[in-house]
């Protein structure tokens, strides 16, 4: 980030950062690499076992047995039908394909790659409250089964952590994805904090891709992607700061609603915010709307609940919590923490410090780069965090999103809530497998959990992208999974 910034005074140089190994002179119209900056950086080596697999999937390196429609619903991707034979077991049959190491997509290797996230550590998000297996049923058919009732099975298997990776991505530590994945681009490449490349994979079983490569940075400071897109850097960009849109072309803005929520969450294990009424009082002290108007310019929704208008039943169905009377909290300590990777968090906790210390709170910030961060939130060190957060995680469901954040055996709980109300509902949504009994007892849970303050949703966001001119094919997505794909190329 640092390099980036200082060559960003020499366009030129800039542009060099991002020139990939092709010749562009020499490339055919639609076939030039493009250029793309990223926000966050791996955390573990670009492995598919956690948040790294978005990362692969926005760049079209990995894919998975199905992937969502923008309804959510379960789509072929490796698999071109499944069908459920119990309430425990679905068949999927595969496609003919290869992995990008030139050997065969076969049910043995599907298998193995699904045993092996089910074993990962620690536990995929994506398999909270869960137990898969999966065996070859035939050469080119897999049974997947669970140790509960799963209606949403096919749609976990478009999650990009549950991507299918060839056998010889599995000879280390951890799944490298490098030449072994099935998408229209092969990794090939990591640079580790910095970037990757990624070339076309001419062996692709669907439309090969327009662009002949893929030059990759991981850009977390949000001035210095707006500036290299505005300098022709890049050619896209995953995210924009709200700060910097009036500084661009608006044709190179594309606007997303997304599922995703800006939420503050309260440590309720232990400090200031384990008494359920200091919580109650930083609830009632937060207001959402100066966040929306002044940091977001109005590009954001004030949140009414955790699931906003990209999930619109949501609205249509929200039960109002039973909310618990604010205590007195003057002078109790707050250690309120963000990270910089959203250069717009860092002013939402500005906010909502001056919000909290005028009902009586004494609040202190820390401010970090997200991977800085991480560990130490996942640990409660903190009395609060101010986090965006996707609401439609992995099965693009919220149910995984409510089990993964706020029940007792969460893996990504920073509120570190553990109550046996909201654990129920939560399990009860899990297990309705009917779209509207589903969708009502969802928002039954949503209730649950925000009548105990472990959570203060204060937005839902928009996702401002950055293409350049000359640019198209970028793929818009609620869930923000997807970025570059087969279609994306440069005029």
């Amino acid at each position: 980030m640092r390099r980036l910034s200082l060559l960003l005074a020499t366009p030129l140089l800039l542009a060099g950062c991002f020139a990939g190994g092709g010749d562009e002179a020499a490339a055919a119209p639609g076939d030039a690499r493009l250029r793309v900056a990223l926000t966050f950086p791996p955390t573990r080596g670009m492995s598919p076992h956690g948040d790294d697999a978005v990362r692969l999937s926005q760049l079209g390196v990995i894919e998975g047995l199905t992937r969502l429609d923008e309804n959510g619903a379960a789509r072929p991707a490796l698999a071109t039908e499944w069908r459920r034979t119990d309430d425990r077991t679905w068949l999927f049959t595969l496609r003919e394909a290869r992995f990008h190491d030139g050997t065969a997509v076969t049910a043995a290797a599907v298998s193995d790659a699904l045993r092996r996230a089910n074993a990962a550590t620690p536990r995929l998000r994506v398999l909270t409250g869960l137990t898969l297996t999966a065996t070859a049923a035939g050469p080119d058919t897999v049974a997947v089964s669970t140790d509960i009732a799963d209606p949403l099975l096919p749609q976990r298997m478009s999650s990009p952590a549950l991507g299918v990776l060839a056998p010889s991505a599995y000879t280390g530590g951890q799944p490298n994805p490098v030449r072994t994945a099935t998408g229209p681009f092969v990794l090939t490449e990591v640079r580790g904090a910095q970037g990757v490349t990624a070339e076309r994979f001419d062996g692709y079983w669907g439309e090969a891709a327009r662009a002949a490569g893929l030059d990759v940075e991981f850009v977390s400071d949000g001035t210095t992607r707006a500036n290299a897109l505005r300098t022709g850097a890049v050619d896209v960009v995953d995210t924009i700061p709200i700060a910097q849109t009036a500084v661009l072309d608006r044709a190179a803005l594309h606007e997303v609603p997304t599922t995703r929520t800006v939420n503050l969450l309260l440590n309720t294990a232990k400090g200031t915010f384990a008494d359920p009424a200091a919580r109650a009082a930083a609830r009632a002290a937060v207001r959402p709307r100066p966040i929306v108007d002044g940091v977001y310019e109005s590009r954001a929704d004030a949140a009414q609940g955790l699931f906003g208008p990209a999930l619109p039943w949501a609205a249509r169905q929200r039960v109002t919590p039973e909310r618990r009377a604010p205590g007195t909290v003057t002078g109790r300590p707050v250690v309120l923490a963000t990270y910089t990777n959203r250069p717009e968090l860092p002013e939402i906790a500005t906010v909502v410090q001056r919000q909290l210390e005028d009902a009586g709170f004494a609040v202190r910030q820390e401010v970090r780069e997200y991977s800085r961060l991480e560990a130490d939130a996942l640990a409660g060190t903190f009395d609060a965090v101010i986090l965006s957060r996707s609401t439609a995680l992995d099965t693009g469901d919220p149910v995984s999103y409510l089990a993964s954040d706020f029940t007792c055996e969460g893996s990504y709980n920073i509120a570190q809530l553990c109550d046996p109300a909201v654990d129920r509902v939560v399990a009860e949504a899990g297990a309705t497998g009917d779209s509207a009994r589903r969708q009502a007892a969802i928002m039954r849970a949503e209730a649950a959990v925000l009548a105990t303050d472990a959570a203060v949703p204060l937005l839902h966001e928009r996702v401002v992208q950055g293409v350049a001119p000359g640019v198209t094919g970028v793929l818009p997505d609620a869930r923000e999974r997807t970025l570059v794909g087969a279609g994306t190329h440069r005029r």
